[in-house]
């Protein structure tokens, strides 16, 4: 097909360049101006409980803290645990991530820490949505040492170590502009060369639908 034959095809199907084009300007305008969205996040560490020889907590952190964090991760990302977080008054997206503390001499996660995020539509929604995800963690780890009838003094302990706080999500708005350009221009063209072929064969196949066999008159 030449160029000649794409810009007769795309002037006979206007009306789907057209469709095509306010579309795009729909799309552009939600790029420009976006809906708010907030990021929550706080961060959790698991410490172990006061002794004489270790009084502060934060220098007795020790790579078993982290596997049971990582177990209680495991327990909240289950269908179970989502939908205990559900009931707890948790929307939207969420994610649970071991901060990864490692360097090149230490193995990695071994500060058992976590990182608790949340998205939400409203700072004040995204802040809540943290806490309640930190509360539900603490009880976890509650629950799994009742389980296990470790005395009270004897217990670790989880710790908000950054405060709950919430951060507005900013977009690239040129690289979606540029994105949402280049499908709306690709998008109306090949729809609207599609239809112009369709049409045309449909109508060049039109008479021989119905033309029958010729009977010769006996």
């Amino acid at each position: 097909m030449s160029p000649g034959n794409v810009a007769d095809a795309l002037l006979r199907r206007w009306y789907v360049v057209l469709a095509a084009l306010l579309l795009t300007t729909a799309a552009a305008y939600q790029v420009v101006r976006p809906a708010p969205q907030y990021t929550g996040s706080a961060v959790v560490v698991l410490k172990p409980p006061v002794t004489r020889n270790q009084p502060n907590q934060l220098t007795n952190l020790q790579p078993p803290l982290a596997l049971v964090s990582y177990g209680v991760v495991q327990q909240l990302e289950s269908p179970a645990g989502r939908r205990e977080l559900r009931a707890a008054g948790v929307q939207g997206t969420y994610h649970l991530v071991p901060r990864n503390s490692g360097t090149s001499a230490t193995p990695r996660y071994l500060i058992p820490s976590l990182q608790i995020q949340s998205q939400a539509a409203g700072a004040d929604a995204a802040v809540a949505a943290v806490r309640r995800i930190v509360d539900v963690y603490t009880r976890h780890v509650d629950a799994m040492q009742s389980a296990q009838r470790v005395p009270a003094g004897s217990r670790i302990t989880a710790s908000v170590l950054t405060s709950p706080s919430a951060a507005e999500v900013r977009g690239d708005r040129s690289r979606g502009l540029a994105g949402t350009g280049l499908l709306g221009l690709a998008g109306g063209g090949l729809g609207a060369l599609w239809l112009d072929r369709y049409l045309l064969s449909r109508r060049a196949a039109g008479p021989g639908r119905h033309a029958g066999p010729v009977l010769a008159a006996g």
